[in-house]
């Protein structure tokens, strides 16, 4: 416990201490954020901010991984271990995505960046390589990072999946994620302070998964995760990380996370649930990530709907996602941040009453 108290300080105080420089870098190169025209107006006033502040949340993340480790490797314990690596790897792979996006969003001077196909492409190379992986690698029981069933809490025995069935449900659950995060960085903060919750809740399950190993000898309701001691550092790290970024991303914002970040914290989100074989329970733990997904699909949806029937598309919301919609409708928008939050922090409760109903229920 004290080693992942060490990680999360000291991503903490890296995030805290390093983004201003971040801040000061980016303004005198000129990486300021581009606004959308058809957004609402009250955010034409935030163009120019430094964006890409992501890399800030990254590096911070992995410092305070490989602060514990050393740690570790100080008081005779091991290296790093291959969940903490892939979940790490994961999170850099698509924050680098995110970088070049967010760079032509900057070099062009336009609010769109890479092409679709181009951003697709970056994401699946990225994903396919991690959920390769992820399966590779036995430890001495047999058990490989991530499992080729799909999982709840853990694995559901008897819905396996085959190495290729994996590798496509891992893809669908890490861009379905990342890119739920993308939708919900709208707004000062509310991305980083929803993801920070999402983080804690999985510090805590990879810590009781840590403490309730099946290993040689399994007993009722023990945990078959591979490295979950890596996975709780790295979720750790991660949350302190976007709790420092939070003190100058927090409205008015001094920085934007851009693409670089929301990319990379979906991703980890996304791979943190794979390694811990808590897949289905994501779905609750970012429920408000889903929410908002889901106000634009249904947006898009209907709007296609009705323009096939009636010639003339028509919104179910003033303007998806979700948090535009209410700030269209006159809500200030750090009352919206704070009442997302609230409904992010009930989802995370949520999720985390659902794990722990199973663990007490096991034993």
């Amino acid at each position: 416990m004290k080693t992942i108290l060490i990680a999360a300080v000291i991503a903490l105080l890296t995030s805290v201490l390093c983004t201003p420089l971040v801040v000061v870098y980016f303004r005198k190169r000129g990486f300021g954020q581009e606004i959308r025209i058809d957004g609402p107006q009250t955010h034409l006033v935030k163009r120019g901010t430094p964006t890409m502040g992501g890399v800030a949340i990254i590096g911070s993340t992995v410092v305070g991984y490989a602060a514990a480790h050393v740690i570790i490797a100080i008081r005779g314990g091991g290296g790093p271990n291959a969940s903490g690596l892939l979940a790490l790897f994961l999170m850099v792979g698509l924050g680098a995505v995110g970088f070049l996006d967010d760079l032509i969003k900057i070099r062009r001077q336009r609010s769109l960046g890479l092409r679709a196909r181009t951003k697709f492409l970056g994401q699946l190379l990225v994903t396919v390589a991690f959920a390769i992986m992820a399966i590779q690698w036995p430890n001495r029981y047999g058990d490989t990072p991530a499992s080729t069933h799909l999982s709840y809490v853990r694995d559901i025995s008897v819905i396996g999946l085959g190495s290729v069935g994996f590798v496509v449900l891992a893809y669908l659950i890490i861009s379905g994620t990342s890119n739920a995060v993308n939708l919900t960085d709208g707004l000062d903060g509310l991305a980083a302070g929803a993801a920070a919750m999402v983080f804690g809740a999985f510090t805590l399950i990879s810590f009781l998964q840590y403490r309730n190993p099946c290993g040689s000898h399994p007993l009722s309701g023990c945990y078959t995760v591979r490295d979950p001691l890596d996975l709780a550092l790295v979720a750790a790290s991660a949350m302190s990380a976007c709790f420092g970024f939070l003190w100058w991303n927090a409205s008015p914002a001094q920085i934007f996370m851009g693409d670089t970040g929301s990319l990379a914290l979906g991703g980890l989100m996304a791979g943190l649930a794979i390694l811990s074989r808590t897949e289905l329970l994501l779905i609750a733990l970012g429920g408000l990530f889903a929410a908002i997904t889901l106000s634009s699909i249904m947006q898009t949806g209907w709007f296609k709907l009705t323009r096939r029937r009636t010639g003339t598309g028509r919104r179910i919301f003033r303007m998806a996602p979700l948090h535009h919609h209410f700030e269209l409708a006159g809500w200030e928008p750090v009352t919206i941040i704070v009442r997302f939050w609230i409904m992010g922090g009930m989802a995370v409760a949520f999720g985390m009453g659902l794990f722990y109903a199973d663990f007490i229920g096991n034993g």
